[in-house]
C-alpha cells in the first residue's frame, strides 16, 4: 500500500518536482481538468465534486505518506493541492483561459496565505490536516472566482 500512497499522494510523482511541488501539484490538476472540460465537456461543479470525493482517498495517502517520511506535512505530498484547485473550480461561471488562471492564482493565494479557519485546520492531526486546510483554501478562492465572474471580470 505504500506504494499507492506514495504514487497518489504525491499526485504521479509531481511532488517531486524540486522547486516548488505545491505549484506543480496545483499546475497538474489544472492540466487534468483542462483535459476533461475540453474533451469531455465537465464543468466547474462536477470537477468541484470530483474534488470532493478525492478528498477521503488523499487523507489516506496524505497520512501514509506523512508516516512512512517521519514528516508532519511533507512537502512531496501535492495530493492536497489537486482537492483544493478541483474545489476552486465550483465558483467559475465560465471556463475559459482568464478563469483558469485566475483561478489558479486565487487558489495558491489562499494556500499560502492561509486566513482563518485555513490555519487551523493545519493543526488536524494526520493527513486530515494535510488536506483539509487546502480544501477549505479552495473554498476560499471559489467563493472569490464567483464573485468575479458575476461582476464579469473574467
Amino acid at each position: 500500500m505504500s506504494a499507492l500512497a506514495r504514487l497518489l499522494g504525491t499526485w504521479f510523482y509531481l511532488g517531486y518536482v524540486p522547486k516548488g511541488p505545491g505549484t506543480a501539484g496545483s499546475l497538474g490538476a489544472l492540466a487534468i481538468a483542462w483535459a476533461l472540460h475540453a474533451y469531455l465537456g465537465i464543468s466547474g461543479a462536477c470537477l468541484a465534486l470530483f474534488g470532493v470525493l478525492l478528498i477521503a482517498p488523499a487523507i489516506w495517502a496524505a497520512g501514509r505518506v506523512a508516516k512512512d517520511t517521519g514528516s508532519k506535512d511533507p512537502q512531496v505530498v501535492v495530493i492536497d493541492e489537486v482537492v483544493g484547485q478541483w474545489i476552486t473550480l465550483a465558483g467559475a461561471s465560465r471556463l475559459n483561459a482568464a478563469s483558469w488562471i485566475t483561478a489558479f492564482a486565487l487558489f495558491r493565494l489562499f494556500d499560502i496565505w492561509k486566513p482563518p479557519p485555513v490555519r487551523q485546520l493545519e493543526k488536524v492531526p494526520g493527513g486530515a490536516g494535510i488536506v483539509l486546510d487546502d480544501a477549505m483554501a479552495g473554498i476560499f478562492a471559489a467563493l472569490v472566482l464567483y464573485s468575479a465572474g458575476w461582476f464579469n471580470l473574467y
